[in-house]
């Protein structure tokens, strides 16, 4: 059984304000992976665990039809309410039990999510539902981030990572999926040709607000404000504040840069 995450209608409406879209490099790889392959051009995308369409509106500029699919309605009414291209459509379903027909899949996607599922069930369907020949591309951004903002990066990185590790103390044990770089998840894709690629570093542009409000869309925050509100909303609004004294700026406006680490897992059938 998958585990049932960002449930809320709250939970997904910051989620979908604050989660960022796929970045450069990420995209980069998935796509000259694909044209290695000879998977594009292709008729048809699935994004699985879409939530909001961050990734899916990525695959829309690609794709002659794309569809999103994730097991939260609360995701799927926000990712229906957000403009999208009109080669863009969404499903509520579960990753393990998705509504296509065997072999009718040209590429499969999943950002940030695929630990989330029953994994081994998830690859079986990815095994019935995608051609031969079609392609996987199963992606995380992991948890060591960093911020970069004039000469004090070194130091607002410090800030920000005293939160975050206060907010990763509340996760769900499924992150050590995601902390182990998705290899199980890897060794768990049954195609013949594959690969696992942990270096892909993206800039994400970003201000202190958005900073502030990615971890609010955290999981694991959600749990901590679940368990003691008052605490929870203290410590974003002690960072923030502790950011800005930091950069020396009064803005929460102020832009600043945002440094992920992705891990992508990649397969051909």
């Amino acid at each position: 059984m998958a585990t049932q995450m960002f449930e809320g209608r709250g939970h997904a409406a910051v989620y979908q304000k604050y989660r960022f879209a796929p970045g450069k490099e990420l995209k980069q790889t998935i796509l000259s992976y694909l044209q290695e392959k000879k998977a594009v051009p292709a008729e048809l995308a699935v994004d699985v665990g879409c939530g909001s369409g961050q990734g899916t509106h990525f695959l829309g500029e690609h794709f002659k039809k794309v569809v999103g699919t994730d097991i939260s309605e609360a995701q799927i009414q926000e990712a229906r309410d957000t403009p999208c291209m009109p080669n863009i459509s969404y499903l509520v379903c579960p990753a393990e039990e998705l509504p296509f027909q065997d072999a009718s899949v040209d590429v499969l996607t999943s950002f940030t999510a695929a630990h989330w599922f029953d994994f081994k069930k998830f690859m079986r369907e990815a095994e019935r539902v995608v051609k031969p020949g079609g392609c996987v591309a199963i992606s995380t951004y992991t948890v060591d981030m960093s911020l970069r903002y004039g000469d004090c990066s070194e130091k607002l990185t410090k800030v920000f990572r005293e939160c975050w590790d206060t907010i990763l103390k509340y996760s769900h044990d499924r992150l050590k999926y995601v902390l182990e770089d998705y290899k199980e998840i890897f060794e768990a894709l049954p195609f013949p040709d594959k690969k696992r690629i942990t270096d892909i570093y993206d800039l994400i542009p970003m201000t202190v607000e958005g900073v502030v409000g990615y971890m609010e869309s955290a999981s694991s925050y959600q749990t901590f404000k679940k368990n003691d509100p008052k605490a929870a909303t203290s410590l974003l609004q002690e960072t923030e504040k502790r950011m800005l004294e930091t950069m020396g700026v009064s803005s929460r406006e102020t832009p600043v840069e945002f440094w992920v680490r992705h891990v992508c897992v990649l397969g051909c059938k």
